[in-house]
């Protein structure tokens, strides 16, 4: 198991290389589509270990609010994960055009959601680094430097934790990197 931790604002920015659906923290955020369609990657996976609920509640959401505008995110419950919540955080397809401005304001949309719903710990994995065809090292940095910048902007937050979780070896190779930078800034 690869571990990697620093402290930013006293909280606690960690890397956990395992499987999202198994962190015992408040929150997970999903890899989503502006549909919150859950067939594939970590979504799909969210999904079967999260059973049914969640997909019927992210289409009553859609249903609700209309699609989920890349950038931005939504919130169901957990269903039956470890996690109260899902955030369903939609970052870009690569190569539409200002990827790593999209990828950290739906990181920071996330965190934002995180905080309304009082959330202290939260998993985050390699939003667009996936089938959305980002390069690992850079979604890994944008990820990472968004969840530094929502911490700074708002010293309040009710996040304790964030960990920055995948099962892919190198997409966490590629979280301990950014970690690091951050930590040698």
């Amino acid at each position: 198991m690869s571990d990697s931790a620093i402290n930013i604002q006293n909280r606690i920015f960690r890397v956990v290389q395992g499987d999202i659906t198994e962190e015992a923290v408040d929150a997970v955020v999903n890899a989503a589509n502006e549909y919150l369609q859950h067939g594939g990657g970590v979504a799909g996976a969210i999904r079967r270990r999260g059973g049914p609920v969640i997909q019927q509640e992210s289409d009553e959401w859609v249903r609700r609010h209309g699609p989920v505008r890349t950038g931005t995110a939504a919130i169901t419950s957990g269903g039956n994960l470890p996690a109260k919540y899902v955030i369903h955080a939609v970052g870009p397809v690569w190569g539409s055009g200002s990827e790593e401005a999209k990828l950290a304001s739906a990181v920071q949309n996330a965190l934002s959601l995180a905080d309304e719903h009082g959330v202290q710990t939260i998993s985050i994995p390699g939003i667009s680094s996936g089938i959305f065809g980002g390069p690992k090292d850079v979604c890994a940095r944008v990820i990472v430097e968004a969840a530094r910048d929502y911490v700074l902007a708002h010293p309040n937050t009710s996040l304790k934790e964030i960990r920055f979780c995948n099962i892919d070896a190198p997409t966490v190779q590629a979280f301990i990197r950014a970690l690091q930078s951050l930590a040698a800034a």
